[in-house]
């Protein structure tokens, strides 16, 4: 049997690709390994099975050229349906959009090794890392003093450019991720610290500092899994995306 992972690490996973030999070839080792999986030719097949509820994926490998929705369009409609992980497969080297948008990249072809290694470098991030189940969008003793100081729309006009700015850097960051740039990725996490801390959103203030730490410092978290970080990040900003349309809606 191909050992893809261990039996405790077994996933769901949903297989994206146009080209029927590659999407055989992938699913038969997946299957191999114990893995389930579902499989889909186009990005709207595959959205469909989101959808539809028949799919609830821990991992998505994607062909990064298809007909029709494809690509880093793809990646963001996925990211709107589903936490899992999402990798990109291609004969090429990635675009650099959609190299930001996903958590890793397999060049084509790959074997059994090659899919092995890809999983094993993302293994779930331990409880303590991730935001608590109680820990609040947005902290609500500064959210109440932003009230007191300042009319709804402009506390509203605070949090939306807290938003943009994330967006902004977690596409820096996914782009820092794939150079391996240790540096660039304590920098980006050091503003979404500061920034967010400031504005009160605590979730991602909490995951910048965890980018921050890098793996420098024994005593700090060691950021083994930088694309899972990053995949919680994204979690976080819809969060608050959610949380600005529900209280402080125009």
């Amino acid at each position: 049997m191909v050992d893809l992972a261990s039996k405790s690490e077994l996933r769901e996973v949903l297989l994206v690709d146009d080209d029927l030999v590659s999407r055989e070839v992938t699913a038969t080792l997946l299957t191999l390994s114990g893995h389930m999986v579902q499989t889909a030719e186009d990005g709207d097949a595959c959205m469909k099975l989101l959808a539809d509820g028949g799919c609830c994926p821990d991992v998505i490998l994607m062909d990064a050229q298809m007909p029709g929705t494809s690509g880093a369009q793809l990646v963001a409609e996925l990211r709107a349906h589903t936490q899992a992980r999402i990798y990109a497969v291609s004969a090429s080297e990635l675009p650099r959009d959609v190299a930001a948008a996903v958590d890793g990249f397999l060049l084509k072809p790959f074997d059994a090794a090659a899919l092995r290694r890809l999983f094993d470098a993302s293994p779930r991030l331990s409880a303590t890392s991730l935001p608590a189940s109680d820990e609040p969008v947005v902290n609500p003793e500064t959210l109440a003093q932003f009230r007191r100081m300042m009319p709804e729309p402009a506390v509203r006009q605070i949090y939306t450019a807290v938003l943009a700015d994330l967006d902004r850097r977690i596409e820096e960051l996914g782009a820092a991720i794939g150079r391996n740039d240790e540096a660039e990725i304590r920098r980006i996490g050091h503003a979404i610290k500061g920034g967010c801390g400031m504005a009160g959103a605590t979730q991602a203030a909490r995951l910048g500092a965890l980018l921050e730490s890098g793996n420098g410092n024994p005593d700090s978290y060691r950021l083994d899994n930088k694309a899972a970080v990053l995949r919680e990040l994204r979690a976080a900003t819809r969060a608050l995306e959610r949380m600005l349309e529900a209280k402080l809606s125009a």
